[in-house]
C-alpha cells in the first residue's frame, strides 16, 4: 500500500487520541504526530499505538510530542500536509457547547498560531466546540486560505441521524442515507427531504412527527451522550468523522462530505462558516456543492447562517 503525508493531531485526549489511532489504523499516512500539553502523555500514547501495528498489519508511525503554551515541540509538527485540532475543555453535563467559547478560543487561537508557524501548507481540520465559531477562528489566527480551514461537524451529526434512523426502523445502518447541514447546535438543519432507506424516501416509511422526533435526538445527540458518561464527552463516532476527513485530504479523494465549510453565495449564503456539503482534496475544499433543498430546509438553513455569523463575529476577537 502507497503511504505518504504527514497527519498531526492537536490534543491527547480521547477525542485526538482515538482519531490518531483511526489515522494511523487506515495505513495511508507515512506518519501520524500526536501532541498534548501534559507531559509524556503523547508519547505514552504514541508508544502504545506503535505496539499494535504487527497485531494490526498497519505501517504507519506515529509519533508524540509534549507541547508548552509557548509553543516548545511544535517543531515536530513541521510539514504536516494535515492538522486537526482537538484541544480545547469537553462539556460537562448541563453545559452548552457555548459555554465551552471563551476557554477554548483561547486555546484554540495559541495552537492555530502554532500550526501557522511549523505547518504553513497544512489543510486544518476543526473538531474543537463551538464548533463553527472555532472553526473562524481558527481561519483568522492561521490567516489560512479559507478552504484549507474547515470544521468537522456535519459528518458526526449526519452519523448520528442515521444511527436513529436505522434503529427505529429496525433496518441494515448500510440501507439508511440521511444528510444534516447548518451549525453543529441549535441551529443544525437536518434534510429530511433527501434521506432514504434502500432508496425509497424516508417519508415513506415515518410520519413527520416521527421524523421531527429523530430530528430532535440528532439535534441533541452530543448532549445525551455527555449526559449519559457523566464525565467526557462523545469521542467514537466523532474520531471516526475527523479521521475519515484526514484520509479524504492525503488521498485526494474528492469525496462528497457534510463538513462546515466557507461558503460565498451557495443556498443564498455569503461570507460564513457553515454546515454544507462540499468535495475534499489535497488542497481542503475544492467546492461546494448546493444540494437541492426544500424551501423550508433553505430557510431554516439561511436561519442557521445568521446565527453562526453573529458568534462567528464576536469569537475573532476572543
Amino acid at each position: 500500500m502507497a503511504r505518504h503525508g504527514k497527519l498531526t493531531v492537536i490534543g491527547a485526549g480521547f477525542y485526538g487520541s482515538t482519531t490518531a489511532m483511526r489515522a494511523a489504523e487506515y495505513d495511508v499516512f507515512d506518519t501520524v504526530v500526536l501532541t498534548d500539553i501534559l507531559d509524556g502523555k503523547a508519547e505514552g500514547l504514541a508508544l502504545d499505538m506503535n505496539q499494535a501495528r504487527s497485531i494490526e498489519g498497519f505501517e504507519t508511525r506515529v509519533v508524540g510530542q509534549t507541547t508548552t503554551p509557548d509553543g516548545g515541540g511544535y517543531e515536530a509538527i513541521s510539514g504536516s500536509d494535515v492538522v486537526i485540532i482537538t484541544a480545547g475543555l469537553p462539556r460537562k453535563p448541563g453545559m452548552s457547547r457555548m459555554d465551552l467559547i471563551e476557554v477554548n478560543a483561547k486555546i484554540v487561537r495559541g495552537v492555530a498560531e502554532q500550526i501557522s508557524k511549523f505547518a504553513p501548507d497544512a489543510v486544518v481540520i476543526v473538531v474543537s466546540n463551538p464548533l463553527d465559531e472555532m472553526t473562524a477562528l481558527t481561519q483568522k489566527a492561521t490567516g489560512f486560505p479559507h478552504d484549507r480551514v474547515f470544521g468537522q461537524a456535519g459528518m458526526l451529526d449526519t452519523a448520528r441521524f442515521t444511527h436513529f434512523v436505522s434503529e427505529k426502523l429496525g433496518v441494515p445502518i448500510g440501507s439508511v442515507k440521511t444528510l444534516t447541514l447548518g451549525s453543529h447546535g441549535d441551529t443544525m438543519v437536518p434534510v429530511p427531504s433527501l434521506c432514504t432507506v434502500d432508496g425509497k424516501p424516508l417519508r415513506d416509511f415515518l410520519s413527520e412527527a416521527e421524523i421531527e422526533e429523530l430530528v430532535v435526538r440528532t439535534r441533541n445527540g452530543g448532549a445525551e451522550v455527555v449526559e449519559l458518561l457523566k464525565t467526557g464527552s462523545a469521542y467514537y463516532a466523532p474520531s471516526a468523522a475527523a479521521a475519515r476527513m484526514a484520509r479524504a485530504v492525503i488521498e485526494d479523494s474528492h469525496a462528497v462530505l457534510p463538513v462546515c465549510a466557507w461558503v460565498t453565495g451557495q443556498h443564498n449564503v455569503e461570507g460564513v462558516y457553515l454546515g454544507v456539503e462540499a468535495e475534499i482534496g489535497k488542497e481542503g475544499i475544492h467546492r461546494i456543492h448546493e444540494t437541492e433543498l426544500e424551501q423550508a430546509e433553505l430557510a431554516s438553513l439561511q436561519t442557521a447562517s445568521e446565527a453562526v455569523r453573529a458568534k462567528q463575529s464576536d469569537v475573532a476577537n476572543l
